[in-house]
């Protein structure tokens, strides 16, 4: 089969190469990979462990199953987001434990669906899990027409909450397209002056926004960060929560039962194929991106 592999850190370590089809094991399928999504600075993930096969979020066919691998049969078609310790999906089939695999939503084509779990399990996690957002409840989200918060927008407007997001140029407007009740152009807004007080900020750009952010918060309010680690002065001053994104099966599941329902759009900036990964991972690092970089692998 056909495989990417990052055998140094960087872009300029990625090789094209042919490998054997992985076996599965005990609970794993073998999954045919028809589309990988990737993700800005995920080449710095594992550079301890190299070589390795990177982009951690796939949409494909289940080719065969491992022994003790239950609730799934051959031919279905599935999404997963994988473990970050273990090789990705940038190859033409992945052995992978059935536990990480949803059903793919019907309404997406299969590159369309791999965009779906690394942004939008970080939603939905930074939203729910993390940031308890009520229906009623305001949110401010930093990025909200981003790769993590274009999902974002559009679940917290799902869920009834109050939605704010801030943006720069264009995708001002496109934030207000998603669903954003309020918009602002982080650039030149002080966003913490010109709104009224939120009940959550969901920061997917980290830095000066991060910073700023206690300010808009109410009494009580919470912060929650995918970006980056808030710094202690605002850590210390209110609850502030960074996390990392954890695969969720069943958090899929309701994913794709909104994106079915029309609740959920995922966006697609380009599509590769997987020779030409070098460029796909050139892109992904660029300003300007409208939604996720992708590896189409095999046909429809």
């Amino acid at each position: 089969m056909s495989v990417i592999r990052l055998r140094a850190p960087g872009v300029g370590g990625l090789a094209f190469e042919q490998s054997e089809i992985p076996s599965p094991s005990s609970g794993e399928a073998l999954v045919r990979v028809h589309a990988a999504a990737i993700t800005r600075d995920e080449l710095d993930w594992a550079v301890g462990r190299l070589p390795t096969i990177p982009s951690y979020e796939l949409s494909g066919t289940i080719a065969a199953l491992g022994p003790g691998a239950f609730g799934i049969a051959a031919g279905d078609a599935i999404c997963a987001l994988t473990e970050f310790d273990r090789d990705g999906a940038a190859a033409e089939y992945a052995a992978l434990p059935v536990w990480l695999l949803a059903p793919k939503p019907h309404t997406l084509t299969h590159v369309e669906s791999a965009a779906i779990p690394l942004a939008g399990l970080s939603a939905w996690q930074g939203l729910f899990e993390h940031g308890r957002l009520q229906e009623g409840e305001r949110v401010l989200i930093h990025g909200a027409a981003g790769g993590v918060g274009h999902l974002a927008t559009q679940l917290a407007r799902w869920r009834g909450a109050h939605v704010i997001g801030t943006a720069t140029g264009g995708a001002v407007e496109r934030a207000r397209d998603l669903g954003a009740h309020e918009t602002l152009d982080r650039a030149t807004a002080c966003f913490e002056e010109e709104v009224e007080p939120v009940d959550l900020v969901f920061d997917t750009v980290g830095g000066e926004a991060l910073a700023r952010s206690p300010a808009a918060l109410r009494d009580g309010g919470r912060l929650v960060s995918v970006a980056e680690e808030p710094p202690p002065v605002v850590s210390e001053r209110i609850e502030a929560v960074y996390f990392v994104v954890q695969p969720s099966r069943e958090q899929l599941i309701q994913l794709g039962r909104l994106v079915d329902e029309g609740q959920v759009r995922p966006a697609i900036d380009s599509v590769f194929s997987l020779a030409d990964s070098r460029q796909a991972f050139e892109r992904v690092i660029l300003p300007g991106k409208r939604g996720k970089v992708v590896l189409k692998i095999a046909d429809e």
